[in-house]
């Protein structure tokens, strides 16, 4: 069975960090693309950064340029999101995503995951000014 278990949201003030987990099972790991998108209220789903395990390409959305960072744990099979200088703005669900054999991690997570086979249940960031 696929799984996808988010962990390490929170409530946290402005300027503030968190670091999101995003531990996977079920599938071969390597094969896969794995990506954080998040909805706000009244929003579009959104990619904030993806990976491509098996080679390390990543994409991130300009506005988390520079504070978030994507990273992979191959033996851990979990991908983490490191949320730096966090912003009201960042408020949203933010969920991990994978997706089964990637031809463009850009497109893909730019997109907001159409693409995207799996997914995890959401977890709540809330950024207080």
């Amino acid at each position: 069975e696929v799984q996808l278990v988010e962990s390490g949201g929170g409530l946290v003030q402005a300027g503030g960090s968190l670091r999101l987990s995003c531990a996977t099972s079920g599938f071969t790991f390597e094969h896969y693309a794995i990506g954080w998108f998040r909805q706000a209220p009244g929003k579009e789903r959104e990619g904030v950064s993806c990976i491509k395990i098996s080679d390390g390409t990543q994409y991130s959305k300009d506005s988390v340029k520079g504070r978030f960072t994507i990273s992979s744990d191959n033996n851990k099979k979990t991908v983490y999101l490191q949320m730096n200088s966090l912003k009201p703005e960042d408020t949203a669900v933010y969920y991990c995503a994978a997706d089964l054999w990637p031809t463009d991690v850009v497109r893909g997570c730019r997109s907001g995951g159409p693409f995207y086979d799996h997914w995890g249940q959401g977890i709540q960031v809330t950024v207080s000014a």
